[in-house]
């Protein structure tokens, strides 16, 4: 499963996109997460979008900071987007098969494929009617800081893997 001349077109047509709730407030981490997010450059078009915090959270139970972070989320998608919600609950799988998951998705023709980071509470309900999909990353629970740093680098290492380069392995 690595890339042919055909499937590096395939690459420059399809975006990724990554949403999440909240800023990295930790400098180091940050710092990673751009310098994947550069790495990832080489081999796609990748745009990592993150909305604030919502504000006055306070007030409103569990359900309706999801929803409105819902509302928010989906006003960063288009129609046509393939929406994944990276969800504990989520097929959970290998980097090996996680680079080919990349790959079918490229090879469907897709415009955009957008994997999101849910705020504290997880997701709303009209998010999960959205979405095309769920992965999980572990069943270990991670900080949502520690989240995007660790999908950057997988989607990373899937590239790496379809283009049979040595990162994989090191």
């Amino acid at each position: 499963m690595t890339f042919g001349p055909e499937a590096l077109e395939v690459t420059k047509r399809m975006q990724i996109k990554l949403i999440a709730i909240g800023k990295t407030d930790n400098e180091k981490l940050q710092a990673l997460i751009e310098d994947y997010q550069k790495r990832l450059s080489h081999y796609i078009k990748f745009e990592f979008n993150l909305i604030p915090d919502i504000k006055n959270v306070k007030h409103l139970s569990e359900t309706q900071q999801k929803e409105k972070e819902g509302e928010l989320i989906l006003a960063q998608t288009q129609k046509n987007d393939v929406i994944i919600l990276l969800d504990e609950n989520g097929k959970q799988m290998d980097s090996v098969s996680f680079s080919g998951y990349l790959q079918k998705h490229m090879n469907s023709g897709i415009k955009t494929l957008t994997f999101v980071i849910g705020g504290p509470y997880g997701f709303s309900e009209n998010l999960y009617k959205r979405a095309n999909g769920k992965l999980g990353l572990s069943k270990m629970t991670f900080s949502h800081q520690m989240v995007r740093l660790f999908f950057i680098e997988q989607l990373y290492r899937g590239f790496t893997i379809l283009r049979n380069e040595p990162y994989h392995h090191r």
